[in-house]
């Protein structure tokens, strides 16, 4: 599902591939390639940005929205361990067993 945040990069990809590249990859060596393959060709230049564009839309499918972090190399990785999709990167964390027996767990209250 294409929403407005992608359109709105991919027409800022149009006009100045560089400054798509920024937004979703901040200060990287993407930016700094991208940079390099828009002045060697304006083509290049806009080729990489919607790729970079491309691999953000698929994070968010498989990761939920804002549940990424971009790793380089147009990789994304869940910003929470058991990240599952459609719940915006969150998962429940595991909890200890409570045992308040007289058994000495470590777990009981002090």
């Amino acid at each position: 599902m294409v929403k407005a945040s992608d359109v709105l990069l991919i027409l800022v990809a149009i006009l100045f591939p560089p400054a798509a590249a920024a937004f979703i990859t901040g200060c990287s060596c993407d930016l700094l390639i991208n940079i390099l393959l828009t002045i060697l060709g304006y083509l290049p230049g806009h080729l990489h940005a919607f790729w970079l564009i491309y691999r953000k839309m698929r994070a968010e499918e498989q990761y939920g929205h804002g549940g990424y972090h971009y790793v380089g190399n147009g990789q994304y990785e869940p910003l929470y361990d058991g990240a599952v999709p459609g719940q915006g990167g969150y998962a429940p964390i595991p909890q200890a067993p409570v045992n308040y027996g007289a058994t000495g767990n470590q777990y009981a209250p002090r």
